[in-house]
């Protein structure tokens, strides 16, 4: 494209960065020895009962516009599920079906943050929630967790000290992409109070809230203290917890006197989910899909593990394990710069990890490892980064 159509568009869009692990990626293409370990999703396929119901809509004829906040069916279905995770009643009018998780946010984003806006957000983090911020022409600010002896830790007079006439929200995402920190409840009622006293809004990003390997079966959450009319926005993807990252389908939980707005915003972005999509989703809720899960669950806890035990042994190597997600985020010494790093791994041994610059200043030094893959695949990667290091 010539500059001067480039510099017609708008700046936020022009300006959109470069996924810093697609590049990677891209660069990999074409191997045939390559162990993927750089993007965030498992490697088993969608249950077969989940296609079947998506199977069986199609061949009843499921393929007209349908509920624009979501099949009654399936938001019902999310009512019931959020009940027996959280053990408390859900009203289905406060669930809103969207096109992925990755719409769910700029959905959130779009209703409460514009041009001159503030967001707060905690890094280490997804760049996909700067990048969403930005596009909607607000600005993400990145307030800096520390690293040390007690792992990745959230310094809640940082985040409070970040606060400015121009902050409408705060995003946060625990369990954590890429650190698998996650926010105990004491730093969940620490931010629900700095949100309350200033008037923030809070999106919760609880995509990884059931793989948590602490008691519980899964992690604290905002729901476990919010009270009706908090400013809390959370969103969800079925991605994660039942293999559908190709699906594209998620969801917003939020307060159901929201409901016309979200509704509006689903209507001018997609015009709503495909039933046939949103059947399978029904599926997933369902007991199969709750079986389903603690075997994925279970997996990626041994996948933690191995890398864990790995990694370890590794000379300078420095991490967190961590408490919940499905990622190892890691740094080794003498080796600074991840995109070089991540570029040399994956040019010279066919192993594919995301560099921590990707996600934010505050990642730079690290690497991010998904470990809810194949046993073999986890053995292999980290065999072949350590001959690399030991050369």
């Amino acid at each position: 494209m010539s500059q001067s159509l480039l510099s017609a568009l708008r700046a936020p869009a022009r300006e959109a960065p470069e996924s810093g692990i697609v590049e990677i990626v891209n660069a990999a293409r074409g191997r045939g020895d390559l162990i993927p370990l750089w993007v965030g999703e498992g490697d088993l396929p969608t249950p077969r009962f989940i296609c079947e119901a998506a199977e069986t809509a199609l061949k009843d004829g499921e393929t007209f516009y349908t509920y624009q906040r979501g099949l009654p069916e399936l938001r019902q279905a999310l009512a019931d599920y959020h009940a027996r995770v959280y053990e408390r009643p859900f009203d289905a009018e406060r669930f809103f079906i969207t096109g992925s998780g990755m719409q769910s946010i700029q959905i959130a984003v779009q209703m409460i943050a514009g041009s001159g806006d503030e967001v707060l957000v905690p890094t280490p983090s997804w760049p996909n929630i700067a990048a969403a911020v930005g596009i909607s022409g607000g600005t993400a600010v990145s307030v800096p967790m520390s690293f040390g002896n007690m792992g990745w830790e959230l310094d809640i007079d940082r985040l409070a000290a970040a606060v400015t006439p121009r902050t409408r929200a705060i995003f946060l995402n625990s369990p954590s992409n890429p650190t698998g920190w996650v926010a105990d409840h004491s730093t969940l009622a620490a931010i629900l109070s700095l949100a309350r006293k200033h008037g923030l809004w809070i999106i919760s990003d609880e995509v990884y809230g059931r793989f948590y390997y602490g008691e519980g079966g899964r992690a604290p959450a905002f729901h476990d203290i919010a009270e009706d009319g908090d400013r809390i926005l959370y969103v969800n993807t079925f991605s994660k917890n039942w293999a559908m990252t190709g699906w594209r389908i998620g969801w917003i939980s939020a307060p159901a006197e929201l409901g016309q707005v979200i509704e509006n915003m689903v209507q001018y972005s997609t015009s709503g989910v495909a039933a046939f999509m949103q059947r399978a989703a029904i599926a997933a809720l369902s007991p199969q899909g709750d079986a389903f899960l603690v075997e994925q669950i279970a997996r990626a806890s041994a996948g933690r593990r191995i890398v864990r035990d790995a990694i370890s042994r590794l000379p300078g190597a420095r991490f967190a394990e961590p408490e919940g997600a499905f990622y190892l985020f890691f740094g080794l010494q003498d080796h600074p710069d991840s995109r070089e790093l991540a570029m040399a791994l994956v040019r010279e041994t066919g192993l594919g990890l995301a560099p921590g610059s990707a996600f934010g200043p505050a990642g730079e030094g690290f690497l991010r490892l998904c470990y809810a893959r194949r046993e073999d695949h986890l053995i292999e990667g980290t065999r072949r980064l350590a001959e690399w290091l030991s050369h």
